[in-house]
């Protein structure tokens, strides 16, 4: 017998594991068909409650949002388009078939009874939940980023934010300015929600975020990983003994409260703001300067404001 030529042996069974029969194309006439389960009244209210131990999938709604799923390392369950876009987004469908997901094609009344509301751009898919990070994981990955010179890794910190568009937005936020991960408190939406991953258009799906729980006693592992805590507050907040700096001088100021590696800046919901108890645990407090007569901003464009600044663009 001849002798196994072992790396074409390791090719070849390498080729086979990686060879995926294309997705089905298939047609749909009923929206009460059982395998568009998934995507049946996308609107009930009980889906924007944070997913408890056995919701193991996730929808993302719209092509942009779908595209970055596409480029994600999320698992592709299926995708359902109109019969309009099965060819207007004739990429996104080759993409999922070559995935080896189906793909469902019905007209827009039965895309539109399935989910519950007039989809824009007919395109929805099903995604597999990755499992939950640990803080550890994502602040260990934050710290070892490489950033603009006279910046820091920058983690962003959110208490109590129950808004999913607010989600969507701060999580679309921190991708466009280099935000290196996101820790939510107990209490905020779930950023995986539908809503909130098309308001992201998508990038919730390429930010790392985990829970911190306890609150706010678990701040302890964000500052032990060598992250200072900086409270985003609005002008005039009663900060107590924490001391206050600029926003745009805290880069600059960073060594004087320590050793730190990066920052973790906490930004509190919409109107409250952040609890005292979150204010009384951070190292510093920060504000940005308005004009007279303003003092606050919605969050999202308060993040923005702020994660462009520490990040010294």
């Amino acid at each position: 017998m001849d002798p196994i030529d072992v790396d074409a042996f390791e090719a070849l069974v390498a080729a086979a594991l990686t060879t995926i029969a294309p997705g089905p194309l298939v047609m749909v006439s009923d929206p009460a068909d059982p395998r568009l389960a998934a995507y049946r009244d996308l609107k009930d209210p009980a889906r924007r409650l944070r997913p408890g131990p056995d919701e193991s999938t996730l929808v993302v709604e719209g092509r942009l949002a779908v595209d970055r799923l596409l480029t994600s390392d999320y698992g592709l369950r299926s995708l359902l388009v109109d019969d309009h876009q099965v060819t207007a987004a004739s990429d996104l469908v080759a993409a999922a078939r070559a995935r080896g997901a189906p793909v469902y094609v019905g007209s827009r009344d039965v895309v539109a009874g399935t989910v519950g509301f007039a989809l824009h751009r007919g395109v929805v898919a099903e995604a597999m939940r990755p499992p939950s990070l640990s803080p550890a994981a994502v602040l260990a990955a934050s710290a070892g980023q490489t950033v603009a010179h006279g910046a820091y890794p920058l983690v962003a910190v959110l208490e109590g934010l129950n808004d999913h568009e607010n989600i969507g937005a701060l999580f679309r936020n921190a991708a466009a300015f280099g935000v290196t991960g996101v820790l939510l408190d107990p209490t905020c939406a779930d950023p995986l929600y539908r809503r909130s991953i098309r308001v992201s258009v998508g990038h919730v799906l390429h930010v790392p975020f985990a829970r911190l729980d306890p609150w706010p006693t678990a701040l302890e592992h964000v500052r032990a990983a060598g992250f200072l805590v900086a409270a985003l507050a609005p002008r005039g907040a009663d900060a107590g003994d924490v001391p206050i700096v600029g926003l745009r001088e805290l880069n600059d100021s960073i060594s004087d409260f320590g050793h730190f590696v990066g920052v973790a800046l906490m930004l509190g919901a919409e109107g409250p703001g952040l609890t005292p108890r979150a204010l009384a645990a951070s190292d510093v407090v920060v504000a940005i300067k308005m004009a007279a007569g303003v003092d606050s901003l919605n969050v999202a464009a308060a993040a923005a404001v702020a994660f462009h600044t520490l990040a010294a663009l």
